[in-house]
């Protein structure tokens, strides 16, 4: 029997090529393959070669990247689902899963989504995968197992249940510590559009990960980079939208009284103010929420209207926030005049 002799009188057509490829041992059996033909098989120099335990390659020579993704996923999930995985039909969007309670993370996730910061599949020497904290398995080979009480919705991604960005993050970076690294992958996160930085924060702080010095001040720039990237949309809206034009970047005064606070943009005549909510999930989030809503109470006292707006908004629905303006805007000529304060460049 070679690598290329059929199985067994079991068709393989109704699986992809990359199942052909590489099959957990429980597949080959349900082929027909006994134990001791697959050993014969793996010996050194023959033509299949076990991966991981459990996973073998059907072909000499080394594994592609797929191939080392599948064989990572297959040996994580085997136990869940043994025998060959689902493979949905052409056109089921709601099909089960071939990987069910899986998923790829870390910088092979990354590289997935489409990262130019990270490594090519094929150069990476761990693939990780995250499962639920209670399954029993251990890393090994190229297969590093990372486990969490709560699994993240995956994405899709040729095929392979992916992490969301902000987990892939989070698990890259715990491992890294190279200060310019991280700040390389969470630079591209932002700027590439893959995700907020109030997102990431958020994952590094669940993973108790802002204690490290390099990460903190890779997260310090990611804020100042996602400030940037909010403002020059909230500008973009306005204009697009045909909003009149704002005063930008303001702090508001009492006459001879207290600084009210600074505000994005602001319309005088009409007194609606908007401020970008770019606040990070951090440990001091609840004192940070308690500043944004005094200002904003005291502001609504005086009669202006103020209208938040994160950045996630102004990313994936610009038209409507546009649209809240706007209303805003139109609604001042119905409500009593605003207090008299001092509008002075921040």
């Amino acid at each position: 029997m070679t690598h290329n002799t059929p199985l067994s009188p079991r068709p393989l057509r109704h699986l992809s090529e990359i199942h052909r490829r590489v099959m957990t041992a429980a597949q080959l059996k349900s082929h027909g393959v006994a134990t001791a033909e697959m050993n014969e098989q793996c010996r050194p120099g023959g033509p299949w070669q076990q991966l991981l335990p459990g996973v073998l390659l059907l072909h000499p020579g080394p594994p592609t990247g797929e191939e080392r993704l599948h064989a990572a996923l297959m040996y994580a999930s085997r136990e869940r689902a043994p025998g060959v995985p689902a493979q949905p039909n052409a056109g089921e969007e709601h099909a089960a899963p071939a990987y069910p309670e899986v998923m790829i993370t870390g910088l092979a996730a990354l590289t997935l989504h489409g990262f130019s910061a990270t490594p090519p599949l094929t150069a990476l020497d761990t693939i990780d995968v995250l499962v639920p904290r209670m399954r029993r398995l251990r890393s090994v080979g190229c297969a590093r197992i990372l486990r969490t009480a709560a699994l993240p919705t995956p994405r899709q991604v040729t095929g392979i249940p992916v992490a969301p960005v902000p987990r892939a993050l989070a698990d890259a970076v715990a491992e890294l510590t190279d200060a310019s690294a991280v700040r390389r992958l969470l630079t591209e996160a932002v700027r590439g559009g893959h995700c907020e930085p109030a997102s990431v924060v958020r994952e590094l702080n669940q993973a108790k990960l802002l204690g490290r010095p390099h990460v903190v001040d890779a997260v310090d720039s990611l804020l100042a980079e996602g400030r940037a990237i909010a403002e020059d949309r909230l500008y973009a809206m306005v204009h697009e939208h045909g909003l009149p034009d704002p005063v930008w970047n303001v702090d508001l005064r009492l006459p001879g009284g207290p600084h009210l606070g600074g505000l994005d943009a602001y319309w005088p005549e009409q007194a609606v103010a908007v401020e970008l909510d770019t606040r990070a999930p951090r440990q001091e989030e609840d004192a940070l929420w308690s500043e944004y809503a005094r200002k904003r109470e005291t502001l609504e006292r005086l009669g202006i209207t103020v209208v938040h707006i994160t950045p996630k908004k102004l990313r994936d629905g610009t038209e409507q926030q546009a649209a809240v303006v706007r209303t805003a805007l139109m609604a001042a000529a119905d409500r009593d005049p605003a207090a008299y304060v001092v509008v002075l460049p921040r």
